[in-house]
């Protein structure tokens, strides 16, 4: 499938601000044999006086750009083309939970994509035992490593309400947990905690999710989402597995992922220092487009 994308955050300052430095990871990932990045352009409104493009360790495209003049209002923006190709089912080739340790004592890697940066407590995600004994509970009859990945996510499924209003950005993951209500960022995060208190390397994914319209209603500008998943290493002889627990499903052809890290910290859309004294409201229009 090919996906014209289009995604606008915009900040409105007041007063306005006088300076600020922002990270952006914005720009799809290239991932061989799944994604492809046709072209992608990010940019910003005011243009800013300084402009950096370059890669983190993890391998996502990180844009640093610097206003010093003051404005008002500031729009990001990014609009791309992404072949997203469609993943036949895999093989399950994982190991029992308890074979896990042995498959990770073998990798010797630390790659970027390596399991060992994937499987400690990170800053959003420590380690929470009411957690740690639901995702014990959840698959306690899994056969392999990648069954308890689907178990525990379709147990997160049913536990959680999707609710935009229950949490905020920075709502810690045992906090939404207990609430039993967030949005796709606190099922992400909830759910690594739980993989990695099973033993499995896992990490937070960033992205877009193409939605359809409900049946006879028309397609709305802007009403696409910027989404999160979680991608689970199932041993040596099958790699990586991605999970959508917002929607209980595998990641698939409509998932086009953005980056990827340890927890959300590592991926923010936008992040960055502001100088101004007031308060900025935020809004954001995304469009994931079949291009065919």
């Amino acid at each position: 499938m090919i996906y014209d994308i289009a995604v606008r955050l915009r900040y409105d300052y007041e007063p306005p601000a006088l300076a600020g430095r922002n990270l952006l990871r914005l720009r799809p990932l290239d991932l061989p044999g799944r994604q492809r990045v046709m072209l992608a352009d990010v940019a910003a409104a005011p243009r800013p006086q300084e402009r950096t493009d370059r890669t983190d360790f993890f391998g996502n495209a990180v844009t640093e750009m610097v206003h010093r003049q003051s404005s008002a209002r500031t729009d990001f923006t990014l609009r791309a083309r992404v072949v997203r190709l469609a993943e036949p089912a895999a093989l399950d080739l994982s190991p029992p939970l308890a074979g896990m340790a042995a498959d990770l004592a073998a990798s010797q890697t630390l790659s970027p994509d390596g399991p060992h940066h994937f499987t400690a407590a990170s800053p959003r995600v420590p380690a929470d035992p009411a957690i740690a004994a639901f995702a014990l509970d959840s698959a306690r009859h899994a056969t392999s490593a990648a069954a308890a990945v689907a178990a525990l996510g379709i147990a997160l499924h049913r536990r959680m309400v999707f609710d935009a209003r229950a949490t905020t950005v920075d709502t810690p993951a045992a906090l939404a947990f207990s609430l039993g209500r967030g949005v796709c960022q606190d099922f992400a995060h909830i759910m690594l905690s739980g993989l990695r208190a099973l033993g499995l390397p896992a990490a937070y994914v960033s992205g877009l999710l193409s939605t359809a319209p409900p049946p006879g209603q028309p397609r709305l500008d802007g009403a696409d989402a910027m989404h999160a998943w979680v991608r689970a290493w199932c041993g040596w002889r099958m790699g990586w597995v991605a999970f959508d627990p917002t929607n209980a499903c595998p990641a698939g052809e409509g998932h086009i992922a953005v980056a990827l890290g340890r927890d959300y910290d590592d991926v923010a859309p936008v992040q960055g220092v502001l100088r101004a004294t007031g308060m900025a409201e935020t809004s954001q229009a995304v469009d994931v487009v079949s291009a065919v």
